[in-house]
């Protein structure tokens, strides 16, 4: 009966140090720094791979684990299916007991009702934003006397190897701003 720990951050510039030394006492660790909402994670894959019956897999978090309430819930049961047992160390809940799979499902349910009521707070700010005319996205690297300069070059003959390098642009960056409708912007 082992004890297998997992630890996730959502992006290369987050550190797994504090989950880290929560799990430090288990006797084997999985670890990846990969967006929640990846459905392509191979360390938690292993993870799953690995465990045994009789083992507990230990988190720090539950929204470390999956993506959803509806993932959450069915990675429980499937672990309970094989006699896993999942702890889960900041919210001290073990899926061992009645009370412990209550207060994991309760939780669950709380945790991907913040998670959408962030995502529309997220996207009333993007709209606000709009509103008062902020731009999101990349500012177009060459202005409109720059497109012109290029479709006429590309008029006239230039390859599109010679517009990439005199205008420092990717092969798609070219085609884009040759296809580009200058009356519509």
């Amino acid at each position: 009966m082992a004890l297998v720990g997992y630890a996730r951050v959502s992006s290369v510039g987050q550190t797994l140090d504090v989950q880290q030394q929560k799990l430090q006492h288990c006797d084997k660790l999985f670890e990846e720094k990969q967006s929640g909402s990846a459905y392509a994670r191979p360390q938690l894959k292993a993870c799953l791979n690995y465990l045994r019956e009789g083992d507990t897999l230990v988190v720090t978090r539950l929204d470390r684990l999956a993506r959803s309430t509806l993932h959450l819930c069915q990675m429980a049961e499937q672990l309970s299916d094989s006699g896993i047992n999942l702890h889960v160390i900041d919210q001290n809940i073990e899926t061992n007991s009645a009370t412990g799979r209550l207060l994991f499902n309760m939780l669950a349910a709380i945790a991907q009702f913040e998670t959408e009521l962030r995502a529309e707070r997220q996207r009333d700010g993007i709209d606000r934003a709009k509103a008062r005319g902020v731009q999101f996205g990349q500012k177009p690297k060459l202005s409109e006397e720059q497109i012109a300069e290029l479709r006429q070059q590309r008029e006239e003959g230039a390859l599109i190897r010679e517009l990439m390098d005199e205008y420092t642009l990717s092969k798609s960056s070219v085609y884009r701003y040759l296809r580009i409708n200058l009356s519509a912007e």
